[in-house]
């Protein structure tokens, strides 16, 4: 059974032990606020600003800004930010949009490190108002001030008071973390939590998320002990590589749940002209929900419960739900929304059947959903439920109660309560009803048994808590390693660029099917054999020296789609057939260009629409065809496609649409979204297809796309798939414009492996290592890392004693082997023995940037035998390489006192050594800028 992450704050799982202050607190936990553009007018947004933060006490003083007034609301009140006797942490700027660049300016010039800008009238309003953004971002940015807006409600912390915001109330204290482009929807959200007794540990209107984005948020409500969950109203995801980071990251020990507008088309087009910002497809968002663990709910109603429910209770292992029931028809109607939603009914097994007869009457369903009859008593459901929650085929329990006439709500909620934790699974409830199952209502879930009005809505809930669990699994299920060995010559890069080269110096985009063919071929993609032939003769020489039967298609390179021209001949089984099927394909295509508009405007292009045929051995079609592509999202970046493939791709439409990278894990759920995958795994008598294999096609393919990025966009169609092979037959590939230059190409959302730092290196005793960033598929090398290590080099690690059981957790390397090079790197020193082949991780050096900041942190720990030949040292100057890179300005770290070999390493590297308020702790730092990597 899977257990859930633990949290980060557990030493065993804390990758870097220090915390460091995060620029946010200047927003979130204010000491002085200077309210810029406070004003007595009734009703104006200065004054109801003003009114909240000094209503409410958080701890700071509040200083009014308003050059033509001497005080507000009894209250003192500055010409100017200059004049404020204190340092001020946090600026509210409620003025004009054109002179909000010029207070910004102000505020950094006195040390102002925060700023909410309520105004609005930015790039919402057109070219003006991106002119006044771009001013207050490079005024901001000369200050390192980090600004949340502009056109937004402002930021509530009820846990401190804080409310630097014009809503009409100040939100509960609770745990839930609240964040919304929408400032509208904030003012709604906050009367409906009153009504359903709702808190929040931050409530945060976004506004156009000039500077503050989806990641800081999700990064800083992830550090904050006091956030239990995330729930997030989107409109426009922004910087799509800080949002995936984050939401990874935090996903693992906080649940993040996100209403998304913009599911139709016209809502799309609305939430653009209200952020001023793409909102991208919405296919694709849906994916990089499931790649990053977060999960997207409908409405705003499931979105807080789905807070509720995750905080409660655990989430299932699978889809299958047991219901329990006192009538028939809420079962029917919970079994329906189950199925709708994508879950399953558990399968009741012969044990658990067998244990109802002897407890039930004789005319109980004998199924599930189990209908235990309208006379059941507290006893009857709660010895049901108890058989049933131990059935193996149960991954969750839903209770449903009907009032009858020897029901009794409140009792039966009373006998429910010690079954509100049930080992791995989750419970339910929906007590159907009014003011008889009040009280039994509040009794389950006071005793976290999150209850519903409606078993539709309950079985619903159950479903989207099955698939948070499936979006988190993909995260951190250990894949395989891949199949490609760079020993083997696979891929060869130099072929594909020079394909790709002499494309583009022809001007051209389109390549012909034989180059795609080529490049699929070079990264270890199984093709079909494929000879050009420029005449009727050279065709049959072809055809003869492959064997018949063969297969002719026009060899173009203008047209891509040949079936549509004629250019497909199949089956030729003799030389005469060949040079029919030449002719046939060159005459059927001067007949398009002829009679068919659409064609005939490329007649000018004559010479390179036809160049002849390509012959293909004539393939048994015995297998699926399948389509592997990918193309351009105008937010993520590069996409890819997979599914059921052949002429018929666009009638079908059975497709999944993933992020690039991929490994084997998230190769598997890709295919598990389409309904091809079931007949893929063998149906009617048929056998499987490869389906390891058929993974790491698709990783080899996702790698292509990640390294090839003057691709525009690929497609094998079919790539035929059976129990004997994987075979692509057709390829396709577009290149970017000729006048796109290299720093324009799209960039990928996730940050691929980083390639670049895998090289070779020889210790002190000549043993020759690959120092290389780790991969997820390095846990079991990890595993057996961790058994190397003495006590003391544990103890100089994590500065104390962490047994090897908790080290090699699943859950805790999970953290350290699954990064996405984004946000943190791990550099590993590999072995492999040359006779036996097998690999060993002797070393790991760990990069962190530290939330909000330009800073990082660094860890290293080297395997005792392996110490003393160089390792720390050369991993360090590495770990500086890859800051310098990614323009750090800042690194770090805590060493033991008794620590004296990475002392050693620091100084020796230019690192600046200081005691700290712990004794037993020193402090080492440089600066980026000083630090000269060696030649």
């Amino acid at each position: 059974m899977q257990k859930p992450i633990q949290s980060s704050s557990n030493r065993a799982y804390d990758i870097l032990r220090t915390e460091k202050a995060n620029p946010l607190d200047a927003i979130f936990a204010p000491k002085s606020v200077a309210v810029i553009g406070a004003s007595e007018k009734a009703g104006s947004v200065g004054r109801t600003l003003l009114w909240n933060l000094i209503s409410n006490p958080f701890g700071g003083t509040v200083f009014p800004v308003n050059p033509k007034r001497h005080s507000i609301l009894g209250i003192k009140a500055y010409s100017t930010i200059f004049d404020v006797p204190e340092k001020v942490d946090l600026a509210v700027i409620a003025t004009p949009a054109p002179t909000v660049p010029g207070i910004i300016a102000e505020c950094v010039d006195t040390g102002v490190k925060g700023a909410i800008i309520l105004s609005a009238g930015f790039k919402e309003a057109g070219a003006e108002g991106v002119a006044l953004e771009q001013q207050i971002l490079e005024q901001a940015h000369r200050g390192k001030m980090r600004i949340i807006g502009p056109n937004c409600l402002g930021v509530m912390s009820p846990r401190t008071g804080l409310n630097a915001t014009f809503a009409s109330t100040m939100a509960r204290p609770g745990n839930v973390g609240f964040i919304s482009q929408s400032g509208a929807l904030c003012t709604a959200i906050l009367d409906w939590s009153f009504r359903e007794n709702v808190g929040f540990s931050a409530f945060v209107s976004l506004g156009s998320m000039l500077d503050v984005g989806w990641g800081d948020l999700i990064y800083y409500l992830g550090d904050d002990p006091h956030t239990k969950s995330i729930v997030i109203y989107m409109e426009s995801i922004g910087n799509a590589r800080s949002f995936l980071s984050a939401a990874r990251e935090v996903a693992l020990t906080k649940p993040i749940i996100v209403i998304k507008a913009g599911r139709t088309e016209a809502a799309a087009k609305a939430a653009a002209s209200h952020t001023g910002a793409l909102t991208g497809s919405d296919e694709v968002l849906d994916a990089a929900f499931r790649r990053c663990g977060v999960l997207r709910v409908n409405s705003i109603s499931d979105l807080f419960d789905m807070a509720e429910v995750l905080a409660k209770q655990p989430r299932p292992q699978g889809p299958r739900l047991t219901i329990l029931t006192n009538a028939g028809g809420p079962g029917v109607l919970a079994t329906d929304a189950l199925i709708a939603a994508g879950g399953e009914v558990a399968p009741i097994s012969e044990e658990t059947s067998g244990s109802l007869n002897q407890l039930l009457p004789a005319h109980w369903s004998h199924g599930n959903p189990i209908d235990i009859l309208g006379d059941a008593d507290p006893q009857r459901y709660t010895k049901a439920l108890e058989i049933a929650a131990k059935d193996p085929n149960s991954d969750g329990l839903l209770v449903i109660l009907t009032p009858q006439a020897m029901t009794d709500p409140t009792q039966t909620a009373e006998q429910l309560k010690p079954y509100a934790q049930i080992a791995g699974k989750p419970i339910l409830a929906s007590w159907m009803g009014g003011a008889d199952i009040a009280a039994g209502e509040m009794i389950l879930n006071r005793n976290h048994i999150p209850t519903y009005p409606y078993p539709d809505t309950a079985a619903r809930i159950f479903s989207y808590m099955w698939q948070s669990s499936y979006n988190l699994r993909g995260i951190y299920e250990t894949p395989v390693m891949p199949a490609l060995d760079s020993s083997s010559g696979i891929p060869d890069r130099n072929c594909v660029e020079k394909i790709i080269q002499s494309a583009r110096q022809t001007q051209r985009t389109i390549l012909t099917e034989f180059e795609s063919k080529q490049i699929l071929a070079a990264y270890g993609i199984p093709v079909v054999a494929t000879c050009v032939s420029k005449s009727e003769d050279e065709a049959v020489q072809c055809a003869e020296k492959i064997g018949y039967p063969v297969v002719l298609k026009l060899f173009s390179e203008i047209i891509t789609h040949k079936t549509d021209v004629g250019g497909v001949q199949l089956n030729l089984r003799d030389a005469e057939a060949v040079r029919q099927a030449y002719r046939n394909i060159k005459s059927s295509l001067q007949d398009k260009l002829q009679h068919d508009p659409h064609y005939s405007a490329l007649s000018t292009q004559h010479s390179a629409l036809f160049l002849g045929v390509t012959v293909q051995p004539m393939v048994k079609m015995a297998g699926y065809e399948l389509i592997i592509g990918s193309s351009l999202d105008a937010q993520f970046g590069p996409v890819l496609l997979f599914g059921t493939g052949g002429q018929l791709v666009e009638v079908f439409h059975d497709r999944a649409i993933a992020l690039p990278p991929l490994n084997t894990t998230l190769a598997r759920r890709m295919m598990e979204q389409t309904q091809i995958y079931k007949a893929l795994k063998g149906v009617r008598g048929r056998k499987s297809v490869d389906m390891a294999a058929l993974e790491q096609l698709m990783v080899v393919f996702s790698q292509l796309v990640v390294e090839q990025r003057w691709i525009k966009e690929i497609d094998i169609n079919p790539l035929l798939a059976s129990s004997e092979q994987l075979i692509a037959l057709d390829a396709r590939i577009i290149l970017h414009e000729p006048n796109v230059k290299q720093n324009e190409l799209p960039k990928l959302a996730i940050r691929p492996y980083p390639t670049k730092y895998v090289s070779k290196w020889t210790m002190k005793d000549g043993t020759p290592v690959t120092i290389r960033p780790i991969r997820p598929e390095d846990e079991p090398l990890m595993v057996q890392f961790h058994k190397t290590l003495s006590e003391q080099s544990v103890y100089f690690r994590y500065f104390h004693l962490i047994k090897l059981q908790s080290r090699v957790a699943h859950e805790r390397l999970t953290r350290i082997c699954f990064i996405d090079y984004d946000r943190e790197i791990a550099l590993v020193v590999e072995y492999q023995n040359p006779e036996t082949q097998t690999r060993q991780i002797l070393a790991v050096g760990r990069l962190s940037k530290i939330h909000g900041t330009n800073e990082a942190e660094f860890a290293i720990v080297v395997c005792d035998r392996s110490q003393c030949q160089g390792i720390g040292t050369e991993l360090l100057q590495r770990l500086l390489q890859v800051s310098r890179d990614e323009q750090l300005s800042t690194i770090t770290a805590d060493i033991l006192v008794d620590n004296y070999g990475m002392q050693k390493v620091c100084e020796k590297l230019g690192f600046r050594i200081q005691h700290t308020d712990d004794p037993t702790v020193l402090k080492t730092e440089i600066d980026i800028k000083t630090f000269h990597p060696k030649n």
